[in-house]
């Protein structure tokens, strides 16, 4: 097994994770914040808009089931990425997008994923490509959150969510 970690911001982190979790080669995930100028932040800080964080989605995949440019891709369809710090209903900074990397590698398969991804807009990306600094875990009750609260909110269309369980990769 190619195991391989990748950290996917996209709003609201509940159901980015809800979605990435049914892609067939995806192993495990887990919600938190990325990249922001506190140590351990917790949810309460975070929505407060001034923490730097973005909710962000610790993504742990079989990269040789599930290529990165596959996943990307993927992630992709359930995200607007010309939307600056929004999606869906939610606005802010800890709702902007991102991809966030930890193996240097990844850095050209993301760049190659968002210049292709560039050439179906007219509107520039807003969607941040960066190495990831620090990903702090959220607190247990957002851990997979729309299993434990089905009727929760989720700006991801429920039909995507059922969707990407059958998607090719």
């Amino acid at each position: 097994m190619n195991q391989r970690t990748i950290f996917l911001a996209g709003g609201c982190y509940w159901g980015v994770e809800k979605y990435v979790s049914n892609i067939c080669g995806v192993l495990e995930t887990e919600v938190g914040f990325a990249n922001g100028h506190l140590d351990s932040p917790a949810y309460a800080q975070v929505k407060k808009g001034d923490t730097g964080h973005a909710e962000t989605v610790r993504v742990v995949y079989d990269g040789d089931v599930l290529p990165l440019s596959t996943l990307l891709r993927l992630f992709f369809r359930i995200i607007d990425p010309t939307s600056f710090e929004q999606q869906g209903e939610d606005v802010g900074n800890q709702y902007r997008t991102g991809v966030y990397w930890t193996d240097g590698a990844d850095e050209a398969v993301v760049g190659m994923a968002l210049s292709q991804l560039q050439s179906q807009y007219d509107k520039p990306l807003v969607v941040e490509a960066l190495l990831l600094d620090a990903f702090w875990p959220a607190e247990e009750y957002h851990q997979k959150y729309l299993d434990k609260n089905p009727t929760g909110y989720c700006h991801v269309p429920w039909d995507m969510i059922e969707w990407v369980k059958t998607a090719e990769v």
